[in-house]
């Protein structure tokens, strides 16, 4: 498709972002960019080719903000980071984004880098999907995700690692304040960086311009988090504190939501799916179930935190890339309304990653990242699931579009 011609896409439902659009709509793309939004009835500009799919609904490319590109998905995802070469990553990254696409996911941001391989290679690919990326995490020696390289204690080594990220160009600081399910010498149930330390890195990459996520499991670390003014938490279990399973107490939940922070639950599973040995292991160690899972995430839906979705994508086979729209299904399983889940996918997630000028709206000026998917998602969230069409930037990627 030649890039200055003006192409068509009209479905009979539509979602903008935020809200469902009464009667569906028609947007209008020229080269990379939306350049109208109209109700579906509206004409077309003579010769603009139209794209329509009866009982379909338009709506953005959804948005990951949660997926380790250099994670294969196999059993070994991350275990085997440190024995890839340049070219390994490489090739795992350009397969792991080209399924992101297949699934509708038109942005993501990367939350584990190897090598720098995302920062430094992978940020700026003309045909998607948009890519946000934070490098190697910043964690304790032999920390949660010490082989991905980012290793820092004390407050000269936590320093040098934010200015480090700000110099290589990351978009985001990730910092590991609590032990992880998939590192075996950690504890979830612990913090690993105390008050002080965490509020060091906060303010040193609000100094460089750079925003703070956290992955906490911890309820304990959950609370240092909120306490040293980090900009994301990731997870946000809340396990330990003297009780089995996951726990939010009232009082944390409603700090959580009046703060403003953006949480990330990490949902979404292949279907019917189940977890590997050293997860259960760890989830039966520490009380965590299935069904306690969805009663947690409820309680952060009807407490009314910030929720975006995010799926931890690429660390083991359940959880391969493109699972995200699975990610939306379990948010309306734990209680959200289903324009509330398409909106964490979207506007909302597009908005916590610092892509919301680009992305994640049907919005005139914004980049032409759609996704025409098989029903009315506004009341069957299960639509995200039945991919027709996914266009990034302007580019039809997978299913039929203009002719």
């Amino acid at each position: 498709m030649p890039a200055d011609r003006l192409h068509a896409y009209r479905a009979d439902h539509a979602f903008d972002g935020t809200r469902m659009l009464p009667g569906g709509a028609l947007v209008l793309v020229s080269g990379t960019t939306i350049v109208g939004v109209e109700p579906a009835s509206a004409a077309v500009p003579d010769g603009c080719p139209v794209t329509h799919l009866p009982g379909t609904t338009l709506m953005p490319g959804l948005v990951e903000t949660h997926t380790h590109l250099c994670g294969d998905s196999g059993p070994r995802a991350l275990e085997q980071l440190p024995e890839l070469t340049d070219d390994d990553l490489d090739a795992i990254v350009r397969r792991s984004l080209a399924e992101q696409l297949d699934a509708g996911v038109t942005a993501v941001r990367d939350l584990g880098d190897a090598h720098w391989t995302v920062v430094d290679r992978h940020r700026h690919h003309p045909d998607g999907p948009t890519v946000v990326a934070s490098g190697p995490p910043v964690t304790v020696t032999a920390g949660h995700c010490w082989n991905m390289g980012g290793e820092a204690d004390g407050p000269q080594a936590l320093l040098a690692a934010v200015r480090e990220r700000a110099a290589r160009g990351a978009d985001v600081v990730k910092v590991m304040a609590s032990g992880g399910m998939i590192t075996a010498t950690t504890d979830v149930t612990k913090p690993q960086y105390p008050l002080d330390d965490l509020r060091l890195v906060v303010e040193a990459a609000h100094g460089a311009g750079l925003p703070v996520t956290a992955h906490a499991h911890a309820v304990a670390a959950v609370e240092l988090c909120l306490q040293a003014g980090v900009d994301g938490i990731e997870h946000c279990t809340c396990v330990g504190g003297g009780r089995p399973g996951m726990h939010a107490p009232p009082d944390l939940v409603a700090r959580l939501a009046a703060s403003g922070v953006v949480v990330c639950p990490t949902q979404g599973h292949v279907p019917g799916s189940t977890y590997p040995p050293n997860i259960r292991a760890v989830m039966d160690r520490t009380g965590i179930t299935p069904e306690g899972i969805v009663e947690h995430v409820r309680t952060l839906v009807e407490g009314g935190v910030r929720l975006v979705a995010g799926s931890d994508s690429g660390i083991y086979p359940d959880k391969r890339h493109g699972v995200l729209p699975w990610a939306l299904v379990e948010l309306v399983e734990a209680g959200a309304p289903p324009v509330d889940a398409l909106a964490a996918g979207t506007a909302h997630a597009a908005d916590a990653i610092g892509l919301g000028d680009r992305t994640g709206r049907l919005r005139a000026g914004l980049d032409a990242d759609l996704l025409l998917v098989e029903g009315d998602a506004g009341t069957d969230v299960t639509a995200v699931t039945r991919v027709r069409t996914v266009v990034s930037r302007g580019r039809v990627v997978r299913g039929p579009g203009p002719l």
